[in-house]
């Protein structure tokens, strides 16, 4: 019996494994052919911009989800992600056929310097939208309002364009919004008085080289930044809140702005390797705080109207005479000694 029983086991079970090896397979989780809507919004991108070469793989007889700058997700196949970069031959405006890719998360068209026309209303209804990238492009017109109802974005890049105008109150709506870029434009006006004052993560904001007048808005002073960028703007007032004890603060940009504070008594964040406030208005001394930062590695105070002997020991020795020329009355070295 016992025989009898193993040998029907056998069977048994050779019987399942002939069965599972008889069976299909099961289904590809991933799609290779996006969705039609998609694939429709994607050659009308490509017709607004001339047919261009770059877009040569964008053929109606390949999945699109294999087409180059394209990026599908692997279970839904919608278009998620569409990246077009580096080609100077690429002529046209932003097309408004983008609008037709409801399910776009990711949209980056850099290094295009042809690339012309203000960013389109289309860009608003994109509502997935995490990250924006439109940078070094013949990009002009002003930064749209409308940019405000994308709730989902938390990185915005529009740098080296040539966008002027005022930056939005409404940028400083979206919730999510970690990182700004703005650089390289022809920005004009003040920073918005709540512009981003609502974040409590770190914040990365980049608005130097365009034509920012006025104060640093107060609510700065609350805003957790790890990087900021304000240089080479006509911004004036007291900047000193950016700083102090307890900030998260790693590389703070002020230069060529025209601010005027006291630096004696302000703490600086202990994170900070890069500082820059030269070619500004300030005055007073330098912390001698300055030379217990362990993780400073640029420190440039200079063309200002600092007095009082620059810091010794510690992370002083780094820095040259290049760092704190063209003070009021500095002295110590890399500078001439100070009068007894």
């Amino acid at each position: 019996m016992r025989m009898r029983s193993r040998a029907l086991l056998v069977l048994l079970l050779c019987s399942l494994l002939a069965c599972a090896a008889n069976a299909e397979p099961s289904p590809d989780p991933t799609y290779k052919d996006c969705h039609p809507g998609d694939n429709a919004a994607l050659l009308a991108v490509k017709a607004a911009l001339g047919e261009a070469y770059h877009f040569a793989s964008w053929t109606p007889d390949s999945p699109c989800c294999d087409w180059y700058d394209v990026t599908c997700d692997h279970f839904t196949g919608r278009v998620v992600g569409l990246a077009v970069f580096q080609d100077a031959n690429l002529t046209g405006t932003i097309p408004s056929a983008l609008a037709g890719l409801p399910h776009l998360q990711d949209l980056t068209l850099r290094h295009l310097p042809a690339l012309s026309g203000p960013i389109p209303p289309a860009i608003g209804k994109l509502s997935n939208l995490s990250s924006l990238r439109i940078s070094w492009t013949a990009v002009s017109g002003p930064v749209p309002s409308f940019l405000g109802a994308l709730k989902k974005l938390t990185f915005l890049e529009l740098s080296f364009n040539s966008l002027s105008g005022a930056i939005p109150a409404s940028l400083g709506t979206i919730s999510n919004l970690s990182g700004i870029n703005l650089s390289r434009n022809r920005l004009t006006g003040a920073i918005p008085p709540m512009f981003l004052s609502k974040f409590a993560d770190q914040v990365y904001l980049w608005l130097s080289h365009n034509n920012l007048t006025g104060p640093v808005p107060a609510g700065f002073a609350s805003v957790n930044f790890a990087h900021l960028d304000l240089s080479r703007n006509d911004l004036t007032g007291d900047a000193s809140g950016l700083l102090g004890r307890g900030k998260e603060l790693q590389y703070i940009d002020l230069s060529r702005n025209a601010f005027d504070f006291d630096l004696s008594g302000v703490v600086l964040p202990e994170q900070l390797y890069f500082v820059d406030v030269s070619h500004n208005a300030i005055h007073g001394s330098i912390p001698a705080q300055v030379a217990n930062l362990s993780n400073l590695q640029f420190f440039n105070v200079s063309y200002n109207r600092l007095c009082g002997p620059v810091p010794t020991g510690g992370t002083m020795a780094r820095f040259d005479l290049y760092n704190f020329q063209h003070n009021k009355c500095l002295c110590g070295a890399p500078l001439p000694a100070c009068k007894k």
